[in-house]
């Protein structure tokens, strides 16, 4: 009994171990895996540069703020002499003066300058937005009110060298509907940045217990 139960044993080792030896191992690679080899990430990620629909409305805010701006100075140029004032309510009033500076009245001395930086500054919008436009939901509409503001002053620094300011507020320097598309953008931007930061981070379906720590 011993003797055919033991040569049966070292025949199927005979026959399974070179079978073992044949059969190829596979190797455990895990395509677009993290560098650490712990974290799955996607091999496709999505793009985020403008598309159609961002271009779109990026483009129609920005047009929509250059129409308004440059609407409601040809009237208040068309209307009031410069330096007339007409008194609204309270400290607020329609004061027709000329701005050679910056929004708000400042680097009023450095025209040049002023129309170098805000060149740069709409280039770098239109390539950030190029790049950038799915980032946000609101990023289209608030670099389209930055944009829309900034684009209307530099045409009127490069036509006349001055931008017509009309809403005065007394305690504060002029400005015009330019500037207030540029603060508006602006603070839109930065409160849609401060929403994003306060969700909570989505845990990774990959991660490993060490990457939790």
């Amino acid at each position: 009994m011993g003797d055919p139960l033991r040569r049966g044993r070292e025949k199927a080792g005979a026959v399974s171990e070179p079978a073992r030896r044949e059969t190829p191992r596979s190797l455990d690679v895990r395509i677009g895996s993290s560098t650490d080899a712990l974290r799955p990430i996607s091999s496709a990620q999505r793009s985020l540069a403008a598309g159609p629909r961002q271009w779109l409305g990026f483009g129609a805010i920005a047009m929509a703020a250059i129409a308004a701006d440059q609407l409601t100075k040809q009237i208040v140029s068309g209307t009031l002499t410069l330096g007339e004032e007409v008194h609204i309510i309270g400290p607020f009033s329609i004061h027709h003066v000329r701005n050679p500076g910056i929004a708000f009245g400042f680097f009023s001395d450095a025209t040049s300058i002023v129309i170098a930086l805000t060149t740069i500054a709409v280039s770098w919008m239109v390539v950030f937005f190029a790049r950038s436009g799915r980032r946000h939901p609101i990023l289209p509409v608030a670099l389209g009110f930055v944009l829309g503001g900034s684009s209307s002053n530099l045409l009127d620094r490069i036509r006349l060298g001055h931008v017509t300011d009309f809403l005065d507020v007394r305690f504060w320097p002029a400005f015009n509907l330019a500037d207030s598309f540029i603060v508006v953008g602006i603070a839109i931007l930065f409160a849609a940045l401060a929403a994003a930061d306060r969700r909570p981070a989505p845990r990774s379906l990959g991660a490993s217990p060490l990457q939790r720590l």
